[in-house]
C-alpha cells in the first residue's frame, strides 16, 4: 500500500477530536535514505539512530507544535511519486485536548466562535 494512502486510512480511523499523532516510518530500500530524508525535512521528521525504524513523524490535526496532517499527507505522496516504498506504525494518539488562547480584549463574538469550533 502507498504511504500516503496508508496515512489517510490512519487519519480516517481516528476520532474527530484527535490532536496529536506520532508515527514511525521505515523505508525498504536504505540506499534511498538520503533522497527520502531530503523530502521529509518538510515535515521535520526526526531521525532515529541505530533503531529498526528510520524516522519519527509528529502530526497535528488543527493546532500544536507538529506538522499539519495535510502537509504530512502531501510529503508522503511525494515519496510515493518517487517510488520510495516503506511502512508506518502508529505509536501514540492523543485526543480531546483543546488549544489554550489568551482571549483578553477580544469581542464576545470571537470568544463564542472559538468555543464553538473547539467544543469537545
Amino acid at each position: 500500500m502507498a504511504l500516503a494512502e496508508d496515512f489517510k486510512h490512519v487519519c480516517d480511523s481516528l476520532p474527530p477530536d484527535w490532536t496529536d499523532l506520532q508515527l514511525d516510518l521505515r523505508i525498504f530500500d536504505e540506499d534511498r535514505y538520503i533522497e527520502a530524508a531530503t523530502l521529509l525535512t518538510q515535515i521535520n521528521a526526526q531521525p532515529y539512530s541505530k533503531h529498526d525504524w528510520h524516522w519519527r513523524l509528529n502530526v497535528a490535526n488543527q493546532f500544536g507544535h507538529a506538522a499539519a496532517w495535510e502537509t504530512v499527507h502531501g510529503t508522503l505522496r511525494l515519496l510515493d511519486e518517487q517510488d520510495i516504498e516503506g511502512e508506518m506504525a502508529v505509536r501514540e494518539v492523543r485526543a480531546g485536548r483543546v488549544e489554550v488562547t489568551q482571549m483578553w480584549g477580544r469581542p464576545e463574538s470571537v470568544r463564542q466562535e472559538f468555543r464553538r469550533r473547539r467544543a469537545q
